[in-house]
């Protein structure tokens, strides 16, 4: 019985793995052969974006089991997905033959990939409240590039200095994490506190000059 349960204990990290590779390839299989079905449908397939493509989407791929894992290993799988992920949509873009009019999402998804790292919490509070700060930033990127797509694609029309808003609620949002870790008992929080204060007060004002259009 004994040899039986080790045996058994052995092989089900295997099958674990084997599942997840087996469904993230599948998943890339399905991405690209959604994008290529749809580029032919649109009359605008470029089928030489599927050597961007393909690789990928098997990098992306790559990143799945290291994901399933968890631990260590799952910071390089989480970094691997979201690279194959920003090339997968630039062989998108490529092959639609819409690079002109869908750049910003080269804006957008690099910034989510920082942003989903908000969850992550170190121990020091100066370290989390500086991630935390570039995290919310980095969503406000993925704001910013949605922004600009919506702009490309003639479904909103904003007057000059727009931008500035999105400078005063970075600055905001670096001021806010300034104002956090005054509730943490910390050597150098004074020093880090000011550090934080000064660039988000000159980002507010400049947004709101833009703004403005003083």
């Amino acid at each position: 019985m004994s040899v039986e349960a080790e045996q058994t204990s052995l092989t089900e990290p295997y099958s674990r793995s084997s599942r997840a590779w087996l469904t993230s390839l599948a998943v890339a299989g399905l991405a690209c052969a959604t994008v290529a079905t749809a580029a032919q449908g649109s009359g605008q397939f470029h089928w030489w974006a599927v050597f961007i493509l393909i690789p990928a989407a098997l990098i992306a791929a790559g990143g799945g089991p290291l994901l399933a894992r968890g631990g260590g290993r799952a910071f390089a799988g989480y970094l691997l997905a979201c690279v194959g992920a920003i090339v997968f949509a630039v062989g998108a873009l490529l092959m639609f033959g819409v690079m002109g009019r869908g750049w910003p999402l080269l804006i957008v998804l690099p910034c989510l990939a920082v942003a989903g790292t908000y969850g992550w919490r170190a121990a020091h509070p100066l370290v989390r409240g500086l991630h935390r700060a570039v995290a919310l930033l980095a969503l406000t990127g993925a704001l910013l590039g949605l922004t600009l797509q919506l702009i490309r694609v003639d479904l909103i029309h904003l007057r000059t200095g727009w931008w500035g808003a999105f400078l005063m609620l970075a600055g905001a949002i670096v001021l806010g994490n300034a104002g956090e870790l005054t509730r943490h008992r910390m050597p150098y929080r004074l020093q880090a506190i000011t550090l934080l204060v000064g660039p988000s007060v000159v980002a507010f004002l400049l947004g709101l000059r833009f703004l403005r259009g003083w």
